[in-house]
């Protein structure tokens, strides 16, 4: 077996291993809070990504064009407003129910970019899965929840907002410039809310952590699978990111779920599932990489 085929033979376990990366970051985030809060927690974690993006995209960084000051600055506010709400939202409830909640926005539009009767089933589905969610976790922190809701509002906006970088910037320079602008936008208020121990070896060490589990690892194996694997099979697999996310917090954070919440969940993940699979093909000339449920930034 040569080394490509090898690879494209463990490409779907190397997509998994990304998520549980990511959502392993997301619980060591959650353990950081008491020390250095939500907030805090993001500015760490988008200052180590961008140091890590910039790393990898600094030839392209020096062929994007500037002018497109307009789309870079809205990319970078989104994504760090997308972060601190989902990391506020990680503070309230449990991180399989906040990634749940989450992955409504992309899922939403999804739906919406379909126009068919398939994706409509889709939302009905995904919004059973919801109900289930609200009518058994009786303890859930409706502002948490509003936290994860935005979140999710945002990372639709955040896709957007990402079509529009990659027509405008090669390679990775936009999110490399979205996350060194989210770090500067939240890195600040930070520091005024949370003082000198954002900056205490510890901190820092664990952000750097947070940063390349939630980060680093996920978009480099995401670079390698997309060249091996079809676009749709990605997102596919990235749509199981609600049940990975619960199961991480059950094993990390000890964040039991009832076998309702378990049931909701899971009717989300196959709504997402749904839903990638009915999207409509990209554009002439639109980059495959362009299916719906793309990986979370958060």
């Amino acid at each position: 077996m040569t080394p490509q085929s090898r690879l494209t033979t463990v490409a779907p376990f190397l997509v998994l291993i990304g998520l549980l990366c990511q959502e392993a970051g997301a619980a060591i985030a959650v353990l950081l809070f008491p020390t250095v809060g939500p907030v805090g927690m993001v500015a760490l974690r988008l200052l180590f990504s961008a140091l890590v993006l910039g790393a990898l995209a600094w030839r392209a960084l020096r062929r994007a064009d500037w002018g497109h000051w307009r789309i870079m600055l809205g990319y970078g506010v989104t994504l760090a407003a997308m972060n601190v709400l989902f990391y506020l939202s990680l503070d309230r409830i449990p991180l399989g129910i906040a990634v749940t909640i989450e992955v409504l926005g992309p899922l939403t539009l999804s739906v919406v970019e379909s126009r068919s009767v398939r994706g409509l089933t889709w939302a009905v589905l995904a919004a059973a899965g919801v109900i289930l969610l609200g009518g058994t976790a009786h303890d859930l922190d409706p502002v948490g929840v509003a936290f994860a809701a935005g979140a999710g509002v945002l990372w639709a906006v955040y896709i957007l907002m990402a079509r529009s970088a990659g027509k405008a910037l090669p390679g990775l320079s936009g999110i490399a410039i979205a996350t060194a602008l989210g770090a500067v936008l939240t890195m600040p208020v930070a520091l005024a809310t949370v003082g000198t121990p954002l900056l205490a070896p510890s901190a820092l060490a664990l952000g750097a952590a947070v940063a390349v589990l939630s980060s680093a690892v996920p978009y480099g194996i995401e670079l390698t699978v997309l060249r091996r694997m079809k676009a749709e099979t990605f997102a596919i697999l990235m749509a199981f990111a609600p049940a990975v996310a619960a199961l991480t917090g059950l094993a990390l954070l000890s964040q039991a779920l009832t076998w309702t919440v378990a049931l909701g969940i899971a009717l989300v993940v196959i709504a997402g599932v749904g839903a990638v699979r009915t999207a409509r093909p990209p554009a002439s000339g639109t980059p495959d990489e362009e299916v719906a449920l793309p990986p979370s930034p958060t």
